[in-house]
């Protein structure tokens, strides 16, 4: 455990349980930073399902699970493919708590998926518009006010293993992801002088609701019984398993600790060896 006793973070996409969302933004209150969890709150259309997004209902449960836990946190509905919704996720943690230290962009999708020659534009839109727009309003309006208030602060964008690699199927989220790696290195670049680090974590398959969905589609897309893929999958990873959504909380919790003070423009893998780069 770390102390960030009197830090304050926001974590976008914390509003679904067996999230790694909720799991960061549960981590870095139980270290003691007072946190404002965001997610987009209700369902919007064929492209936002309820099932795939965290509603508002279900961010007040999370929060109440953290302050159950001698916690602090609080709920903020944001939509991050608008600049103003996320402008107005930074002003609450200011509101709420003082200052931001911590923001952690992780809301994004992973379940409009389909090879490049049935790829609708609308759906590469939205998921370039949440995966890659949304990374860059958090880490400008983040970096604004950490610059305003001095002191320095943490960006943490949540790429993926597909930020290092393709995959057949997934050439929107592939895409937004390697355009994650590039951004957090030139926003390090940019914002080194004033002491904000700025990193990305690169999971792989990890255990969430949304990973199980991708277990169900691309076992089905490839031929492959569910049993077959996922032994096909811990095949491939020397530690021999998937990835928890503690493993992606604990890398959050250190890059937003003392101990990471000297880390940025970094785009970790947090893969149990099955990436190396």
């Amino acid at each position: 455990m770390y102390d960030l006793s009197e830090k304050v973070a926001v974590v976008t996409g914390a509003g679904r349980h067996k999230g790694l969302g909720e799991a960061m933004a549960k981590r870095l209150a139980a270290d003691g930073a007072k946190v404002v969890v965001t997610d987009i709150g209700k369902p919007s259309g064929e492209q936002f399902k309820q099932q795939h997004i965290g509603t508002e209902a279900e961010m007040d449960q999370i929060v109440g699970e953290i302050t159950d836990a001698g916690g602090t946190a609080v709920a903020q509905i944001c939509d991050v493919r608008e600049e103003s919704d996320v402008a107005a996720a930074v002003e609450r943690a200011v509101k709420e708590f003082g200052r931001l230290d911590f923001f952690v962009n992780n809301a994004g999708i992973g379940y409009l998926m389909t090879d490049i020659l049935s790829l609708e534009q609308a759906d590469w839109d939205t998921v370039l518009n949440v995966n890659l727009r949304g990374v860059f309003f958090g880490i400008k309006h983040a970096a604004k006010q950490m610059i305003a208030q001095g002191g320095g602060g943490r960006i943490i964008n949540i790429a993926s293993q597909a930020a290092k690699r393709g995959f057949p199927g997934a050439a929107a989220y592939v895409s937004s992801k390697h355009g994650i790696v590039g951004l957090t290195r030139t926003a390090a670049l940019e914002f080194g002088e004033h002491r904000i680090a700025v990193n990305s974590i690169c999971p792989n398959h990890v255990t969430t609701g949304l990973g199980a969905w991708q277990t169900d589609h691309f076992s089905a897309a490839r031929g492959r019984s569910h049993d077959d893929y996922t032994a096909e999958m811990r095949g491939r990873i020397p530690l021999g398993r998937v990835g928890l959504t503690s493993d992606i909380a604990a890398m959050c919790a250190f890059l937003c600790s003392e101990e990471a003070v000297y880390i940025t423009g970094q785009n970790l893998d947090v893969s149990g060896g099955e990436e190396m780069h």
